[in-house]
């Protein structure tokens, strides 16, 4: 069982704990994780909102223990495989380029396809957390070749891949990585949320 983490992070409004809670650690246990248990935290992203209850997602997962796991492995970059092997899951996250709406016969491109899979991905993400699981999201992987190794169609963009797991101690992870084991912080809300119009 890892130890407790230091959280010092410090909403500067009121808002449910959980959102200043869940974070994405890189040590994780190397234990498997149960089918049904997986699929409940994507049961949640199956929830999300979407652009016209689009639902552009896609989840492409492998579980430890699986013959997958290790080619999902072999997919992200060398930095990434070498925390991600202690993984439980390994997901890629694909997002449909078009979408059908009212009015039309045939689909449309979908503006927000991969905005909407952002959506998924955190619920899934906030789930994870709360069953006692930690989930981290990364872009470092070849996407080429997971595109094509993944079966992914040529109508649907490629958006990230995560990891789950449950966190374990920082020591075991390379040395680079060690410093970094820790929530981090936000910036100020003023410098990204603006009222009225985008500052100049």
């Amino acid at each position: 069982m890892a130890q407790p983490i230091v959280n010092t992070r410090k909403p500067a409004h009121p808002i449910e704990p959980i959102f200043t809670e869940r974070w994405s650690p890189r040590s994780f246990t190397g234990e498997e994780i149960p089918a049904e248990t997986l699929l409940t935290m994507l049961e949640a992203g199956r929830w999300s909102p979407s652009s016209y209850n689009s639902q552009p997602w896609r989840f492409v997962y492998a579980r430890r223990g699986t013959a997958a796991f290790d080619t999902f492995l072999d997919l992200l970059v060398r930095g990434n495989q070498a925390w991600c092997k202690d993984a439980s899951a390994l997901v890629f996250i694909a997002s449909s380029k078009t979408m059908s709406v009212p009015g039309k016969d045939e689909p449309v491109p979908s503006r927000t396809h991969s905005f909407d899979a952002g959506a998924a991905w955190m619920a899934v993400a906030i789930q994870a957390h709360a069953m006692g699981w930690h989930a981290h999201g990364m872009i470092g992987l070849d996407y080429d070749k997971a595109a094509e190794t993944l079966g992914i169609p040529d109508g649907y963009a490629l958006d990230i891949a995560f990891a789950i797991g449950r966190r374990d101690e920082p020591g075991k992870l390379p040395e680079g990585f060690k410093a970094r084991e820790a929530p981090n912080d936000r910036k100020p809300l003023a410098e990204t949320a603006f009222e009225g119009r985008f500052p100049g």
